[in-house]
């Protein structure tokens, strides 16, 4: 599991978690992340492994999307409804 140095979102990202009321619980999810408290929020690979695609919950239904880039920042791209 790679090392998280630091999680950025796209600049849709934002507007997208507060007209859904997730903005709290994502910066909590993302706070565990930091924290390397990875467990706590499932931070996992999406398959097929090997995609570079990474996901995290942020609450029952949501997870959030990212891949890293060369400096071992996670970009964030998606916010997915997982039901």
């Amino acid at each position: 599991m790679p090392k998280i140095i630091s999680i950025f979102e796209h600049k849709d990202i934002l507007p997208y978690l507060e007209a859904r009321g997730l903005l709290q619980q994502y910066k909590k999810a993302k706070l565990f992340l930091l924290q390397g408290e990875s467990l706590r929020v499932r931070f996992k690979e999406r398959n097929p492994k090997g995609s570079g695609i990474w996901y995290f919950r942020i609450n029952k239904q949501f997870r959030a999307l990212g891949v890293f880039n060369q400096a071992g920042d996670l970009i964030i791209f998606k916010i997915d409804n997982h039901q």
